[in-house]
């Protein structure tokens, strides 16, 4: 018997191959709906890769496809994904959730891309990632002491967007235009980051419920 001051590790639970199969799929499938909508830029003379991924969506949804493609791969292999992973596939689904809210209930329907890469992005990924996230029982735990990582990256973001519309112009959407004023500028950053860490606090919390129900059936 293990002594009382020494914490015994949770053995890893096995979701077989399909689950972490489904994750390799649906990734790299999100990939090349990015890639596709990239594409379709280039054709139309609209080359430049700092303005495609410079929009919220674009990037997001590849990193997020990267991480669960490799959270799908270690799983594979019988490995579980590492904690850095495991907190960025929360604050992918994190960031998704908050993709998902400003398009469809602020700017639906403003994109130049076909409807169905729009859903997909907008409706379909992140929903699926959601779901994966919260529901699966090979997912670790989310301490709420990494909770402030959801910020660093949208900080970076918003950041170099602001930079870009007060030198070159450019801004990916807009309500970030310089010419709309500080006050407004300043309001919708706010807005966003706190629908970002509203978004954050479900997803961890969610993580940690389906984690203490999962506890309750083993005892």
């Amino acid at each position: 018997m293990a002594p009382a001051s020494v914490a015994v590790p949770e053995p890893p639970r096995s979701t077989g191959r399909t689950r972490p199969l489904v994750r390799v799929v649906v990734g790299s499938a999100a990939l090349l709906v990015v890639f596709y909508a990239y594409v379709l830029r280039i054709a139309v003379g609209d080359a430049n890769p700092f303005d495609f991924f410079g929009y919220f969506t674009n990037q997001t949804s590849s990193l997020t496809a990267l991480v669960l493609i490799a959270v799908g791969a270690l799983a594979l292999n019988g490995r579980r994904p590492p904690p850095w992973l495991s907190v960025a596939w929360g604050v992918g689904a994190a960031c998704l959730i908050v993709v998902a809210v400003v398009y469809n209930a602020l700017v639906p329907g403003t994109g130049s891309a076909p409807v169905w890469v729009s859903v997909a992005l907008h409706v379909v990924f992140p929903a699926l990632v959601l779901i994966d996230i919260v529901f699966s029982p090979d997912r670790p735990r989310l301490a709420w002491t990494q909770l402030w990582w959801v910020l660093p990256y949208p900080l970076v973001w918003i950041t170099v967007v602001l930079l870009r519309g007060a030198t070159d112009g450019w801004v990916p959407y807009g309500f970030l235009l310089p010419e709309r004023g500080l006050p407004s500028l300043a309001l919708h950053v706010v807005g966003i980051l706190m629908l970002l860490v509203v978004a954050a606090t479900a997803v961890w919390a969610l993580s940690r419920r389906t984690w203490r129900r999962s506890a309750a059936r083993t005892r």
